[in-house]
């Protein structure tokens, strides 16, 4: 059986995070492994509170990971300080690890800017060149490129500038009323549109986790990126279209909507 590691937080609701990437990755066919960076309370209408490992505990299961499981693909998630992103980088340098998809989480979907500018040069200094493919949502995009991202064009210039600057794919997601659900495949010189269908779901708590961890158990299998990204795409169409509604605020999709045996009902 293929094995996918994520480095992210965890959502106490359970929509988005690491809990959210294990039951894609489980959703996926792989079997999924975690290392948390922070907890956070949190539910559908917001964060009330987070508490961030230390870099000594977060290289402590890192290195119980790789020693044991080597795991064939790792999604890297929200992770919000220096040391943090410092230590994911030597771990994952020191253990060769591969197949590296980073959801480069800095932008709330309000706007607001989730994490420190020390921690955004670590992560384009460290981690982005590690990266098989990035996948940024628009404002993350903006944030990397330090370009306005308005339209197509702009979408794939801002693309462009990322993949040059950091050597590795990039994944521009659309969305933020832009292109809503057709996402950007730069790499290499070229790039790909991946086109999807507009689902009218308000609950799209952890979409990006979702995304990012799909493409991640998919590469850990054996397919290459194209197909990767797409699968993934087809897959959490269908976690949005199973339409759960959970929650008072922006709910989670149902990760399992395809899982079906006798322990399911």
């Amino acid at each position: 059986m293929k094995t996918a590691l994520t480095i992210a937080g965890s959502d106490s609701s359970g929509g988005a995070g690491i809990q959210a990437d294990i039951k894609t990755m489980i959703a996926n066919g792989v079997y999924a492994m975690s290392a948390i960076t922070a907890l956070t309370a949190q539910n559908t209408t917001g964060v009330t509170g987070i508490m961030e490992v230390t870099p000594e505990f977060l290289a402590a299961q890192l290195d119980c990971i790789f020693t044991d499981i080597y795991p064939d693909a790792v999604k890297i998630g929200m992770v919000s300080s220096e040391g943090l992103i410092r230590t994911i980088a030597e771990k994952l340098k020191s253990y060769d690890a591969k197949n590296i998809v980073v959801d480069p989480v800095m932008v709330a979907t309000s706007g607001s800017r989730l994490i420190s500018e020390d921690a955004v040069a670590a992560l384009k200094e460290c981690l982005l060149p590690m990266a098989a493919v990035l996948t940024p949502n628009i404002p993350e995009a903006e944030v990397l490129s330090g370009m306005s991202v308005t339209s197509e064009d702009e979408m794939i210039k801002a693309a462009k500038y990322i993949s040059e600057t950091y050597h590795c794919a990039v994944l521009c997601k659309g969305g933020h009323k832009l292109n809503d659900a057709n996402d950007l495949l730069y790499r290499d010189g070229s790039f790909r549109w991946f086109y999807g269908k507009r689902i009218h779901n308000p609950n799209t708590h952890g979409t990006g986790c979702t995304l990012s961890s799909a493409i991640a158990s998919n590469l850990a299998k054996g397919y290459d990126l194209d197909t990767s990204v797409e699968r993934a795409k087809d897959y959490i169409s269908g976690a949005l279209g199973a339409m759960l509604d959970l929650g008072a605020g922006s709910g989670p999709m149902n990760h399992g909507f395809e899982i079906t045996g006798k322990y399911t009902v």
